[in-house]
């Protein structure tokens, strides 16, 4: 998007890209969907990004998802919206969104070199004057680092950009990962490794204390949960963590129902199904590889009758179904992360033109800059507005 906004404002462009393919990380977005954008108002979008969405108001203002959408509809990309606002191509296939990327480059008149990975900044009385490239420099007037952060490093993102940003003289947020599955203690995530739950509550708690909370659908793996309602809540869990606090999840397995609802649903079902050993009788709240796990947790004999259920049994059950918990015990490594959060501290950044305070004729773009968002699409629209901004003030720069 820089790149060819800045070619769009009539200046020689070159794009650098490290890999011999471009956009690699793009490809594998939303699963290999791309979800591009999301079409909640800019209010609500901001606030995706908790306490970093202020610095995206100006690019937001100036290209925001109406915007994008116009421009991939122009370029011939017909889009879809789906559940929670999600804007994706309507072929479900990222590298459509690729391919018109790269026509546009091209028409733009944006030259490409591939593999060919940026090792330095030249710069004179902090001016930008050039970069080095494969053991040579290459003059410029101005230069726009949109390299990605440090996750998903096989697809090039290796953290290139922060090190040049630093160079460069820019203070660097520690970096962790956001948008990553947590790991669990015990074995009862094991046990159920592969299951996936919809329409489900889970509580974050730092310290037994309620933090923030998402409705939506996870997934149970060898180590401990992820999916999208873990991913929503991984960012604050690994920062607590990082603090020295202790977090746990608990899993609202009913959350259409309060526990008084509830409590009656086990009653009437106890009543018409008593003559049911309880671990069939169970296949009418839970999934079966949940069940196991269940009558362990909750200590009720699998092979008795359902009629059977004690009183003290019922409610241990009852307490289970609306607060399963797992305590967390970490978070898998940055390698593994959707996004990096964390990155080149935004007050370093003019957000009316993307252009480093340091440095003149430097633009920094994206993920590499310390903003981060949950999952839903408001990640690449930072991205797209970020690049779109960096691009044309580049070229109105020089």
């Amino acid at each position: 998007m820089a790149a060819g906004q800045a070619a769009e404002e009539g200046v020689d462009t070159l794009l650098l890209e490290k890999m011999k393919r471009p956009a690699r990380k793009l490809c594998i977005t939303g699963k290999g969907r791309c979800n591009i954008t999301n079409i909640v108002e800019l209010p609500d979008f901001i606030a995706h990004f908790g306490k970093t969405g202020r610095f995206l108001h100006q690019a937001f203002c100036r290209f925001f998802t109406p915007d994008l959408m116009d421009f991939f509809k122009a370029l011939g990309l017909e889009l879809v919206t789906e559940r929670g606002g999600r804007v994706f191509p309507a072929s479900g296939r990222a590298l459509d969104v690729l391919e018109v990327l790269l026509q546009w480059l091209e028409l733009s008149g944006v030259q490409i070199k591939l593999s060919s990975k940026v090792d330095g900044l030249t710069m004179i009385n902090q001016r930008i004057t050039g970069v080095v490239s494969r053991g040579r420099e290459i003059p410029c007037d101005a230069v726009i680092l949109a390299t990605g952060g440090a996750s998903f490093p096989a697809t090039g993102s290796t953290g290139d950009g922060y090190r040049l940003a630093e160079s460069a003289g820019h203070n660097v947020v520690p970096i962790r990962p956001a948008l990553v599955p947590l790991e669990t203690s015990g074995d009862a995530a094991g046990k159920m490794a592969g299951l996936n739950l919809r329409n489900i509550n889970v509580r974050m708690l730092v310290n037994n204390k309620r933090r923030k909370e998402a409705f939506g659908e996870m997934i149970f793996t060898e180590f401990g949960v992820t999916g999208p309602v873990i991913l929503t809540l991984s960012g604050e869990a690994v920062d607590a963590m990082r603090d020295g606090h202790k977090i746990a999840l608990s899993i609202d397995l009913k959350p259409g129902l309060d526990e008084k609802k509830l409590d009656a649903r086990l009653l009437r079902d106890i009543a018409s199904r008593g003559k049911e050993q309880v671990r069939s009788f169970l296949r009418g709240l839970l999934p079966r590889e949940m069940i196991p796990v269940c009558l362990n947790l909750t200590e009720i004999p699998p092979d008795g009758q359902a009629s059977r259920i004690s009183g003290k049994e019922r409610r241990r059950l009852l307490t289970w179904l609306k607060d399963f918990r797992l305590e967390v015990t970490g978070y898998r490594p940055l390698a593994e992360a959707i996004i990096t959060a964390g990155g080149i501290d935004t007050r370093e950044v003019d957000p009316r033109t993307m252009e480093s305070r340091l440095t003149k004729g430097l633009f920094i773009a994206g993920e590499l800059l310390d903003i981060h968002a949950d999952t839903g699409g408001y990640n690449l629209q930072a991205a797209f507005s970020t690049g779109w901004l960096a691009g044309r003030s580049a070229a109105q720069g020089v």
